[in-house]
């Protein structure tokens, strides 16, 4: 996994999104659209823009259903933005960086 990206599993999900801003990329292994996401999120996890404002995490929608279950998760990626503990946002698909970007900081 990404340096800067805590990857998540369905017992620790509530536990490292519970607090804060916090965004979840739902993602396979299989997902070519998951994968072009890759650089992307290790970038702005990276950047002090973000990367100090925002908890990036991670999910493996294969071997953990649960939670992808639990919010609806039909496609991926999928990004769920929580704040202390709400969804406030949804992002489904790739999405160009400064698009992507743009959307979350709409949340700080």
């Amino acid at each position: 996994m990404m340096a800067n990206i805590t990857e998540l599993s369905d017992k620790t999900f509530n536990d490292e999104t519970g607090k804060g801003l916090v965004i979840t990329d739902f993602n396979a292994d299989w997902c070519p659209p998951c994968k072009m996401m890759n650089p992307i999120l290790e970038k702005l996890s990276s950047s002090d823009q973000l990367g100090d404002k925002i908890k990036f995490t991670s999910m493996n929608v294969d071997q953990n259903p649960e939670t992808p279950n639990n919010f609806g998760i039909q496609g991926i990626p999928t990004f769920i933005i929580k704040k202390d503990g709400n969804v406030v946002g949804r992002m489904v698909g790739y999405q160009p960086e400064e698009k992507f970007r743009m959307e979350l900081e709409k949340f700080m």
